[in-house]
């Protein structure tokens, strides 16, 4: 599984970078702060909602500290679908949020 850090994500951001960026906190959680541009897909729904996603998009997954966006991705790329953890998740995160 492809993994980047809070501050690898933050500095591809910064960069102009398009990321497709899937959230999979609770919806409570990211109420207190979220990247700009994330969707929230909370983990217990992912399964439910990997329609929404493409096969053909390379998808950053995140939650607060990384385990949860680890599990996301494991499965999400069991179905064929391109993903990137991001290790340290929320808590690392130094950069803007919405």
């Amino acid at each position: 599984m492809k993994q980047l850090t809070a501050k690898e994500v933050e500095t591809l951001l910064n960069e102009g970078k398009t990321l497709n960026i899937i959230d999979v906190r609770e919806v409570d959680e990211v109420a207190a702060g979220k990247i700009p541009g994330a969707v929230n897909i909370p983990l217990g729904l992912i399964e439910f909602r990997m329609h929404e996603l493409e096969k053909a998009k390379e998808y950053v997954m995140v939650c607060r500290s990384g385990g949860r966006s680890g599990r996301a991705s494991q499965f999400l790329e069991s179905q064929g679908l391109k993903v990137i953890n991001m290790i340290g998740g929320m808590l690392a995160w130094e950069g803007n949020v919405e």
